[in-house]
């Protein structure tokens, strides 16, 4: 077992951002951490994400296509998904999802079918997926009420309603929370923790973004869990090692390929 028995469910280790110290970090997180998932956001970030995985016992790889990455998708997507899926140590199909916060993105109308696209293969693999949602909520949750069915998923760093989270929530999909809920002026975010079921509560640090308090504005990496998960302790009145083997559990029984 790891230093602090923690799992960062959701890194983006394959990051220009770790290009001059990847190594020396992840032979740190390796004592810190007991494992991290590293999703890809299209084809070259999911072929990079497979290649650490492979090459680091406790990495393991998510692939998928981001909303934000969809110019361009090759015709031939889901078959690459597909050669990818049957890899012993990828997890998921993710990271996915709709992202209406940016205006260059394609239409709604095409992020919905890819996403879509996405959702049906992770079901052909017998895959949760990890998904993103940004300026999507009411969107996102109608799709789970009434077309996605038969998939598992978590919400990574989950920003919406409370309301949207109750909703979910009796569905039995997961929450990802990373550093977005050490932040002062983020008390909705903390509700929604406060509300999830404990056996649905995954952390994750989306290095190298959304650092957490203190390392708020500089590069996140996944060592940070750490900061996000003892405020958690704090907030949710539950011992530290208590939380981080109940969120290491819950990790490794939605990405159940993980040993």
């Amino acid at each position: 077992m790891s230093r602090t028995g923690l799992w960062d469910s959701h890194a983006h280790l394959d990051s220009d951002y770790f290009t001059d110290d990847r190594e020396e970090l992840i032979a740190k997180l390796q004592e810190d951490l007991d494992g991290i998932v590293n999703p890809g956001c299209d084809g070259p970030t999911s072929a990079f994400a497979v290649e650490l995985a492979e090459k680091y016992d406790f990495i393991y790889a998510a692939v998928g296509w981001h909303p934000e990455e969809l110019k361009g998708i090759p015709a031939d997507y889901l078959e690459q998904l597909a050669a990818w899926a049957v890899h012993p140590k990828v997890v998921a199909i993710g990271e996915i999802g709709l992202d209406y916060y940016w205006k260059e993105n394609e239409p709604k109308e095409v992020q919905q079918r890819i996403f879509l696209e996405q959702i049906d293969l992770a079901k052909q693999f017998d895959l949760p997926i990890i998904i993103h949602d940004r300026d999507a909520h009411g969107d996102m949750l109608e799709l789970f009420q009434k077309e996605v069915k038969g998939v598992q998923a978590v919400f990574h760093c989950f920003s919406g309603s409370l309301e949207m989270a109750k909703e979910l929530a009796k569905r039995g999909y997961y929450f990802g929370f990373g550093g977005t809920s050490t932040y002062k002026n983020n008390q909705k975010t903390r509700e929604v923790m406060q509300y999830v079921p404990k056996e649905l509560l995954l952390f994750e640090t989306d290095s190298p973004y959304l650092s957490p308090v203190p390392f708020r504005g500089k590069r996140n990496n996944p060592g940070y869990v750490e900061y996000t998960a003892r405020h958690a302790a704090e907030l949710l009145g539950m011992d530290f090692a208590e939380l981080a083997a109940l969120t290491a559990a819950n990790t490794k029984r939605l990405f159940k390929k993980i040993k």
